[in-house]
């Protein structure tokens, strides 16, 4: 039903910035919301920031808080992931996901994920 794209990664010193992208296609007119979730090599996908369709509520894991800003045009049909004061430990792939209602930080609750995107983040 929904189709979505990351874009936006790369390579980047520590305290530098980057931001990301989620594009979505498809059934885009239904009111859903979208998370962002980080998968480094031999760990689970982890909870990053989720946004409401609204684009009202947020929520961010403790790791990114204040670091991190989620935001949402649903014109665009896409959302953002704007990252500053990266760390090392912010290198991973990114996703993004979406899923019908209201957001959540479990990864069980998303229906739909992008391919996602490697930002890697040197010292």
């Amino acid at each position: 039903q929904i189709q979505l794209v990351e874009s936006g990664g790369g390579l980047v010193q520590a305290g530098g910035s980057l931001r990301l992208s989620c594009a979505a296609s498809g059934r885009t007119r239904s009111t859903y919301a979208v998370g962002w979730f980080r998968q480094a090599p031999g760990k689970e996908r982890e909870f990053v920031a989720a946004i409401s369709w609204s684009g009202g509520n947020t929520r961010y894991t403790d790791s990114v808080m204040g670091r991190f800003t989620i935001s949402k045009d649903n014109a665009k049909n896409t959302v953002y992931l704007q990252m500053n004061s990266l760390k090392p430990e912010d290198t991973a792939v990114y996703y993004c996901a979406a899923r019908p209602w209201g957001l959540s930080a479990g990864v069980d609750a998303y229906d739909y994920w992008g391919q996602g995107t490697q930002v890697t983040v040197s010292s």
